[in-house]
């Protein structure tokens, strides 16, 4: 189920996010992007639940660190305004970079200083194993 909800609220978020980003490429009026501005905020609330999980791990490892730098480049947007298209395609970049790198740099925590595989998003399966690879739950007990 978690899967599904992860694949479904990616997809609306990609999608909101892409209506959103070609309305300010294209001029469109600013009221009319609000929908999508509110739908993409929504799906990008829910999505940072479901992959965090009940745990703080989640904004601590790259992935997490990587959604919080889009969010930082986000809100410059209000204060450069007449530079929004150029913030919005870099906020797309670091959404690509940060959902396609590899596993041992999404899941490395900066605060364990390691990889740790938790067992929720996707590729967590694909952390690489190694001396510098545990699970969350091995390195919690300690």
């Amino acid at each position: 189920m978690s899967r599904a909800l992860n694949i479904a609220l990616r997809t609306a978020h990609i999608a909101t996010m892409g209506v959103l980003l070609g309305g300010h490429a294209f001029d469109v009026p600013r009221e009319r992007l609000l929908l999508s501005l509110w739908l993409t905020i929504g799906t990008g609330v829910a999505l940072t639940a479901v992959e965090a999980g009940p745990r703080l791990l989640w904004f601590h490892q790259g992935r997490g660190l990587m959604t919080l730098a889009k969010l930082l480049v986000i809100a410059a947007v209000p204060f450069l305004w007449d530079q929004r298209l150029a913030i919005l395609l870099a906020v797309v970049v670091l959404a690509s970079v940060g959902s396609h790198m590899p596993a041992k740099f999404r899941y490395y925590s900066v605060v364990y200083r390691q990889v740790l595989r938790c067992g929720s998003g996707p590729g967590a399966a694909e952390a690489e194993d190694g001396d510098e690879t545990r699970s969350a739950s091995t390195s919690a007990e300690e």
